[in-house]
């Protein structure tokens, strides 16, 4: 049987195998009758495919893909769908929205051409697969023949700045119908590397795990995701837990603020990671040229551990990085470098060393290397033969570890998570944390499964209530931003 990450997207002729049945299979079915609708009121004309892809809750493995490391999402029911169809003998992309929030964006149909970062719209996103698409297809040696006109009508129900990847979701969704749509189906490993680099051309140094879970999932399974290659491990969770996820009401723009929050992190672990490898015995100009992540120079850190009768690479990290910020004269002085020339005058990179006056190099390593060790703590607890009981309270244990780090060496939380946290673990989770990049977004908590009616009722009166009497959020939404989630099915295309 072929492994996940090595067949291609499923295409279904109906909606059943995707969204199961009853209530659920009901809301998908008016969702693209309506979705349809729209697409004839816009255009004139009916789509010739859909595809979708759905969000992520990332149970555990926070800020850790982009340095290399395995994280563990699950993807959840809210997705994005995609109504498409090629105008041949056209050269401009139509992109509208079911939501009428979002007004129609027009771009030529050239895959060379520049996104423009300053003025940030909507149909960005779509561009960014556009492109990624054309590029990908061109190194396979594809045929693609001169671009053609594209009608594009998207749907999209992940909450956005949710922390639940509602941009790889569109992304991811917008790849696919693009690659249906010219006759082509790539292997799932091949897509999520593709839509992870599609979602560089908008600006984010994004790792790949959400649009690797929103490709390979599969339902009733959280997927340990590892990296370089892409490749995905079903963990099939305990018996008498379920994931409630709740919305801080707070928004995280991960684009707008990226060079002072995600971006900056990536920095920071880049230098971080060089510093440790000359501190632990490589050239400048090597460790310069050689090391890009925290897991390049983990061997080097282990080895010095393991002369202390220890295997933990934070022993390394007390040792050869101060708890101080660092400026960056001091970095520059330890690398013999300029830090706009270390990383290669890199336009985002560029964008973080103009914003930042300081770097905590000393807790970003030591966040990712305790957080790597968490993920395979959490698989090995799912597979151990502890009971379902035990399980469930160490992976608990887990989550608030993961929480910890995160808000205080990562400082990617904010008071709304942490309200939330606080409001979860005081209502009976056994484990919460922020989930997503952080900086707003979501929680994840695990609840006893006979428990959930009783929690949700709970954070609702603890959290929301003064908020939906304020306004910040109206009562009859408030199954988008508090609800409970089984691991769902992946990315699909559909022809009907």
């Amino acid at each position: 049987m072929a492994k996940q990450e090595e067949v291609t997207v499923p295409i279904f002729s109906s909606l059943d195998p995707v969204y199961g049945e009853g209530s659920q299979l009901q809301e998908a079915k008016t969702r693209f009758d309506v979705l349809n609708a729209k697409f004839n009121q816009v255009f004139g004309a009916s789509p010739q495919l859909f595809a979708r892809s759905p969000g992520r809750v990332n149970l555990i493995g926070e800020h850790i893909d982009y340095e290399g490391y395995s994280v563990l999402p699950m993807a959840i029911r809210q997705d994005t769908i995609i109504a498409i169809r090629k105008r041949e003998g056209q050269n401009e992309l139509r992109i509208a929205n079911v939501n009428e929030k979002y007004s129609m964006c027009t771009y030529p149909a050239d895959p060379h051409q520049e996104i423009d970062l300053q003025n940030h719209k909507w149909g960005h996103y779509f561009i960014c697969a556009y492109k990624g698409f054309h590029e990908f297809a061109k190194s396979k040696g594809v045929n693609v023949d001169s671009p053609v006109g594209l009608d594009v009508v998207v749907d999209g129900i992940v909450p956005t700045g949710s922390g639940l990847s509602s941009s790889a979701a569109f992304v991811c969704s917008s790849t696919i119908a693009i690659m249906a749509v010219f006759g082509e189906n790539f292997e799932k490993k091949e897509l999520a590397q593709l839509t992870c680099e599609c979602e560089h051309h908008i600006g984010t140094q994004s790792g790949g795990m959400d649009q690797a879970i929103s490709i390979m999932a599969k339902t009733g399974f959280a997927e340990l995701i590892d990296f370089n290659p892409v490749r995905a491990t079903d963990v099939k969770l305990p018996h008498g837990g379920s994931f409630v996820i709740a919305h801080s009401l707070a928004e995280s723009q991960k684009a707008v603020t990226a060079a002072t929050n995600y971006n900056n992190r990536v920095v920071e672990c880049r230098l971080a990671s060089i510093i440790l490898g000359i501190k632990l015995g490589m050239e400048p100009k090597e460790a310069i040229l050689k090391v890009k992540t925290l897991s390049d120079v983990e061997g080097l850190c282990v080895s010095f551990a393991g002369d202390r009768g220890s295997s933990d690479p934070v022993l390394a990290v007390k040792e050869y990085l101060k708890e101080e910020p660092y400026t960056a004269e001091e970095i520059e002085k330890i690398v013999e470098e300029k830090l706009p020339s270390i990383l290669n005058n890199d336009p985002t990179s560029l964008a973080v060393l103009n914003a930042a006056t300081h770097f905590k190099l000393h807790q970003r390593a030591a966040h990712v290397y305790s957080e790597a060790r968490r993920v395979h703590g959490f698989k090995d607890t799912v597979y151990s033969n502890l009971s379902d009981e035990e399980k469930l309270k160490k992976l608990g244990d887990l989550m608030n570890e993961s929480h910890y780090s995160c808000s205080v060496l990562y400082e990617c939380s904010c008071p709304e998570l942490e309200e939330l946290v606080k409001v979860s673990r005081e209502n009976g989770a056994l484990g919460a944390r922020l989930t997503g990049a952080g900086w707003g977004g979501c929680t994840v908590a695990l609840v006893k499964e006979s428990g959930v009616s009783q929690f949700i009722a709970a954070v609702k009166e603890k959290y929301y209530k003064k908020r939906i009497e304020k306004g910040v959020v109206k009562e009859e939404d408030m199954e988008l931003y508090l609800f409970a989630s089984k691991p769902s099915s992946g990315a699909a295309i559909f022809n009907f």
